[in-house]
């Protein structure tokens, strides 16, 4: 399936500046790249544009709002959303969009948070609102490929014992790359939740329909998805579950009116009332021209590569031993592909097993081009699963720094409990520019810590 599109050819016109600048880019999960002609574009129409504050009137306004009006259809299109259901609000980035529904889910004693053990920290901090309005919260753990461990039946008994509320997840785990199955949405809603998707490290061939699975919210960030623009996201969501918000706040351009002498406001109904201050509107003009550049990618093709690509990556770093036959890695999630996606998190080990620290190998990497990630990717549930610190010797390590965590310092400590296990790892994620090439310069850099 990868022959029915030309990726080398992709590579050499749109990001020939890799080879140029030798680096290895393998840090998709982090953030996409842009392609050339991307670039070129937008700096073009920003040459030749006039665009305003989109609150004004004046044709520099109106051109600016005709630029956000494209970028919503485009986003809307790409997620299969009917614009008779859904909207699109425009933040800062996922996190933000995450957290606007944060702050005004009406979280109570009945309706609470639900969320699987691998989100994100943008998703985990939700917790934090419900904690505060005294909602449960309920989070569902993972086997020990870090998939979900019977999902949908611990999702049941939590509804069972504190009532619906919002069901969050991620599309695809930034640390392990496993894709959560999206019938998820279905059982929720069949409980009377309502659900969240982080669709941020889905990546461009993540495949969400909103019309078949109907969450009332999901966020992204456009640079995950198509490099350009960077500082822009959207809440991609359900118009009625719009309604059930309650913001805790006004600002500039969301409101109707404000009267300081008399203390009352009015929010502006629907999206209008979500989108605080001025849109980053020079940078959303870049937005439909990303989606139109993905559509030059068949997503056919593109998973098939991205299959491609993570399949060679596993089949090696499964069959690099030491010379005495020791493995040199050790893998977190899935050893297969399915329901996983071009994220592969790992750590190198000696011939004895002992861990080598994650940050020699990351500083390594960077001094020979290779850009890889090291730590635990801002997804603490799925590192405790992977690393085994959801067991309660880690808990007394943590209490025994008294909030002087370091990494140093935790891992020291568990050494001397006798557990030596690790406190972070290497992430290794492939995209559509990626070649087989970048693949081996990166294997071959990991196998110089092969010994004997």
């Amino acid at each position: 399936m990868t022959d029915t599109f030309d990726f080398d050819a992709l590579r050499a016109e749109e990001f020939g500046r890799l080879d140029a600048a030798g680096i290895a880019y393998l840090d998709y999960t982090a953030a996409g790249l842009h392609g050339a002609s991307q670039a070129r574009d937008h700096a073009d129409r920003l040459a030749r544009g006039v665009f305003g504050n989109p609150h004004s009137e004046h044709q520099a306004s109106r051109d600016s709002a005709t630029a956000q009006a494209a970028a919503r259809a485009a986003t809307l299109a790409y997620f299969d959303a009917d614009p008779a259901v859904y909207d699109v609000i425009f933040t800062a980035n996922a996190t933000a969009a995450l957290k606007l529904v944060a702050e005004s889910y009406p979280f109570a004693l009945r309706r609470g948070l639900a969320l699987t053990a691998d989100n994100h920290n943008s998703v985990n901090g939700v917790g934090e609102y419900a904690r505060r309005a005294g909602a449960p919260v309920a989070v569902l753990p993972l086997d020990p490929e870090l998939r979900l461990d019977r999902g949908g039946e611990r999702l049941r008994a939590a509804v069972l014992a504190h009532g619906p509320g919002l069901f969050a997840f991620p599309q695809q785990s930034n640390f392990s790359g496993v894709r959560h199955d999206l019938v998820l949405v279905d059982i929720a809603q069949a409980l009377g939740c309502e659900v969240m998707i982080d669709a941020a490290s889905a990546g461009p061939y993540g495949g969400l329909s909103l019309r078949r699975h109907p969450a009332e919210f999901v966020a992204c960030s456009f640079y995950k998805l198509f490099g350009l623009p960077t500082g822009v996201g959207a809440l991609i969501a359900k118009r009625s579950a719009l309604a059930r918000l309650r913001r805790p706040w006004f600002a500039g351009g969301a409101v109707d009116f404000v009267s300081i002498a008399h203390g009352r406001h009015a929010l502006k109904a629907g999206r209008e009332g979500f989108e605080d201050g001025t849109p980053n509107f020079l940078a959303l003009t870049a937005v439909d021209g990303g989606f139109a550049f993905l559509e030059r990618i068949p997503q056919a093709a593109l998973r098939a590569r991205i299959q491609a690509l993570t399949a060679y990556v596993l089949e090696r770093m499964t069959a690099t031993r030491h010379a005495g036959g020791a493995p040199l890695t050790r893998l977190y999630g899935p050893r297969d592909l399915e329901a996983r996606g071009g994220t592969v998190a790992f750590n190198l080990l000696r011939p004895d097993g002992g861990v080598i620290p994650y940050g020699e190998v990351e500083r390594r990497a960077r001094d020979h081009g290779v850009a890889i990630r090291g730590g635990c990717f801002c997804n603490p549930g799925a590192a405790e699963a992977a690393f085994g610190l959801d067991r309660p010797e880690a808990a007394r390590c943590l209490d025994q720094l008294d909030g002087r965590f370091s990494v140093e310092a935790f891992r020291t400590c568990l050494d001397g409990l006798g557990e030596g296990a690790a406190v972070g790892a290497l992430r290794l994620s492939v995209g559509a520019p990626t070649t087989f090439g970048d693949l081996d310069r990166a294997l071959a850099l990991i196998e110089t810590y092969v010994e004997g």
